[in-house]
């Protein structure tokens, strides 16, 4: 190995080293480890991520906060009252807070399991004398295989830049010293939703802006309707089809100006802004825009095989990208996905052992009230691909898990090949839409068709039987309807 300099951390005897703790790099080390690999981890900062620290994990802590805190609100329906009901704002951030730790330490724990070393310290890429090189601290790493796992970042719109106080990224909005009294969400895709669902079931006034003809985008039409819908019952105003101009600090807070999608121009005031418009490949923190690299749509080009390309379109022998550096669906479980399977090639496992990375049963999940989950095609998707299509859908109403319960909103939506049975997409909106999409996922991976689901006698009551009863209703066997 060539050192510039002696080393804070060496990685000198690392077979495989990836630069990101996050879900993409921490799975994909452990994985390298079982194979045999001696491997080393560069996370200059958490170990866990966005995922573990600011995202997936903290994020779900705080919506159960709010979850629970709506519920004992409508308590009194099914008996129980709860007098002197109040939400603790700095309790709910400081729970959050400690599962984000306890996350950090149980990856730790598993590097110290698995004989991973972690390396505290910056990685960079350069070029010298033709070659793509990683530098960490002030080591130049040979290692024969470098995996980068350096995942994303928010995006910002021009004239509405994050300053941390006024103009908040999901970083901020985490970890507030107080709760807003009103707050703008720029943005509707799965972050900007599932924090206006916490504000405003805490008590904030909501309104979320989006450029699209329709929140959640990527979600099938009805299913984003129907959520729009619910939520709007829940107190969150709306805006499609709107376009942000501009935004002014002033005393109150923030004055946000937009087009609203007849082209009128309207302001509103609120004490905070969180920009949630999307994000980007975080390419920047390893100066990969200067080291020759393809960059496609801000995101990492590879091959098949996870190889990074240079701006010739060529594999760079011994360097890898995975998960959302390289680009979307930009999903924490993709991110794992793509770690294990690129260091199962990188072991040179049998092409028949190496798991592969499905894109066309991927699984979506949004975690409001009422919770989404879907997988594959939507039917607007389907019938534009020129799919034959047979479309089937429950209705949660119609369950007695969900009568019970009192949360009867929404419905499951399968998307059938007429011909062929396959399912070729699955939408869920209420229930636990975020678990039950799992049974869908499984069914097409298995090649099951909706024969197969049809043999399959699921417990009752349940909210997982609608799932069943959708694929009926596609066939015109519905029982329950």
């Amino acid at each position: 190995m060539e050192k510039t300099a002696a080393p804070q951390q060496p990685v000198s005897k690392a077979e495989v080293v990836i630069v990101g703790g996050g879900p993409g790099g921490y799975v994909a080390a452990i994985r390298a480890a079982q194979l045999g690999k001696k491997v080393a981890v560069v996370e200059r900062a958490h170990l866990g991520g966005i995922c573990a620290n600011w995202g997936c994990i903290p994020t779900k802590a705080l919506l159960h906060s709010a979850e629970l805190f709506s519920a004992l609100k409508r308590g009194a329906q099914v008996g129980v009252v709860a007098d002197g009901l109040r939400f603790d704002f700095a309790a709910a951030i400081a729970h959050s807070r400690k599962v984000a730790d306890k996350q950090r330490r149980g990856v730790s724990a598993l590097f110290q399991k698995n004989g991973i070393e972690h390396v505290e310290q910056t990685a960079t890429l350069r070029r010298e004398a033709g070659k793509l090189r990683l530098v960490v601290g002030t080591e130049v790493v040979s290692a024969p295989h470098i995996v980068l796992a350096v995942g994303a970042k928010p995006k910002t719109l021009p004239g509405l830049v994050p300053d941390g106080k006024n103009i908040l990224t999901y970083f901020e909005a985490m970890k507030l010293d107080k709760q807003p009294k009103s707050l703008v969400v720029v943005g509707a895709g799965a972050i900007g939703i599932e924090f206006a669902y916490f504000y405003n079931a805490i008590g904030t006034e909501v309104t979320v802006l989006e450029a699209l003809p329709q929140i959640l985008p990527a979600e099938d039409e009805e299913v984003s309707e129907a959520v729009k819908r619910d939520l709007q019952k829940q107190g969150i105003r709306f805006h499609v089809g709107a376009r942000f101009e501009r935004m002014e600090t002033i005393e109150a807070g923030v004055r946000v100006a937009f087009l609203d999608a007849l082209g009128k121009r309207q302001e509103i005031d609120v004490e905070k802004v969180l920009s949630a418009v999307g994000v980007t490949g975080n390419l920047d923190v390893v100066g990969a825009q200067k080291a020759g690299l393809r960059i496609d749509r801000g995101f990492l080009a590879v091959d098949d095989e996870f190889r990074l390309l240079d701006d010739a379109g060529r594999p760079v022998p011994g360097f890898y990208a995975i998960g959302d550096c390289k680009g979307g669906p930009l999903l924490a479980h993709k991110a794992s996905a793509e770690g294990i399977c690129c260091v199962e090639h990188i072991a040179g496992l049998p092409s028949q052992e190496i798991r592969r990375v499905d894109l066309s049963s991927m699984p979506g999940a949004t975690f409001c009230r009422p919770e989404v989950g879907s997988m594959g095609l939507s039917e607007q998707k389907a019938k534009a691909l020129g799919r034959n299509i047979q479309v089937g859908k429950f209705p949660f109403q119609a369950s007695g898990k969900a009568q019970a319960t009192g949360e009867t909103q929404g419905f499951v939506k399968v998307v059938l090949d007429k011909e062929t049975g396959e399912i070729l997409g699955a939408h869920i909106v209420g229930g636990t839409a975020s678990d039950m999409i799992s049974a869908f996922c499984v069914a097409r991976s298995g090649e099951l068709t909706a024969t197969e689901i049809l043999h399959t006698v699921l417990p009752h009551p349940t909210y997982g039987e609608t799932l069943k009863s959708a694929v009926e209703q596609a066939l015109g066997e519905a029982i329950d309807l």
